[in-house]
């Protein structure tokens, strides 16, 4: 079954520039990962140790926020513009990179943690990916 994203890509009328079927999987995987983030945020809000979880709490909304952010930007095709789509992929794996190296710091004692860092780590390789095919 085709995810909502394939589907709404699938629609589209025009031409876009990159295979559809990727990038669909690039957007759920920045979803995921979004999701992931703000799961463990919450979560770290939960453990008794708050304090020692402040900077993760932090790196799980920063990134959660920047991987919305893209995967809206990916999102939109008219009027397509290159550079701003370069910049956000750039960014979102800068952030997924920095969160998962936070929440890897927890994740032997925190498992939303270990899973977080894991999406964080799926998310990286999807943007580094789609950047290399759109050069």
């Amino acid at each position: 079954m085709a995810s909502v994203t394939m589907s709404m890509l699938e629609t589209y009328p025009k031409s876009i520039n990159l295979d559809r079927a990727k990038l669909a999987a690039v957007i759920d995987t920045i979803n995921a990962c979004a999701q992931a983030c703000t799961a463990c945020a919450d979560a770290c809000l939960s453990e008794d140790m708050v304090v020692e979880l402040t900077k993760c709490v932090r790196s799980d909304l920063d990134c959660a926020d920047i991987c919305t952010t893209t995967a809206r930007v990916l999102s939109r095709h008219t009027g397509y513009d290159a550079n701003v789509t370069r910049s956000m992929l750039e960014a979102c794996a800068i952030a997924c990179r920095s969160c998962g190296d936070e929440c890897a710091r927890h994740a032997d004692r925190h498992p939303h943690c270990r899973v977080c860092a894991e999406a964080c780590r799926d998310c990286e390789r999807a943007c580094q990916d789609l950047l290399a095919a759109i050069g």
